[in-house]
């Protein structure tokens, strides 16, 4: 797995983590181990750029993904095949303001968000509340076994 991280933020990454995240997300997904996947951090304002050209949303946003091959989950424990994943997006600043409101750090909360990020550039989705349940259940699964490991 190819997880290439960039900070383009004001606030301090330790890409080890996020990379090692991504390789984590991607095993427990059965991806193929030559998956490309990009993480980038960038601040409000380029946020908010992003935000308003693909969704025409006004304001930043916390995540955002860009799929490139529609890559799906691998079944029963054989692999999907290799390919590019696609881009996910944080932003830093909006994520420390949801943590203070959850009431735990900005770095789990950039965790938790690259790992929604990831299962969005895997077609989930939570429009639907039955789609929401699994989703969110999967990405916390994820995210405690992830914490649990460090």
């Amino acid at each position: 797995m190819s997880a290439e991280v960039i900070n383009e933020s004001s606030h301090t990454i330790d890409e080890e983590e996020f990379a090692a995240l991504a390789r984590f997300v991607t095993d427990a997904m059965y991806l193929h181990p030559q998956c490309e996947l990009t993480i980038m951090f960038v601040d409000e304002d380029e946020m908010e750029q992003l935000h308003v050209r693909w969704l025409d949303l006004p304001g930043p946003t916390d995540v955002m993904s860009f799929p490139m091959d529609e890559l799906r989950p691998g079944r029963d424990g054989s692999l999907a095949p290799a390919g590019v994943l696609g881009d996910v997006v944080v932003c830093p600043s909006v994520a420390a303001a949801q943590a203070r409101e959850a009431g735990h750090s900005t770095v789990e909360e950039m965790l938790l968000l690259t790992i929604h990020g990831i299962l969005h550039l895997l077609g989930f989705d939570h429009a639907e509340p039955e789609d929401e349940r699994e989703m969110f259940a999967i990405q916390r699964s994820l995210l405690l076994t992830f914490l649990a490991q460090r």
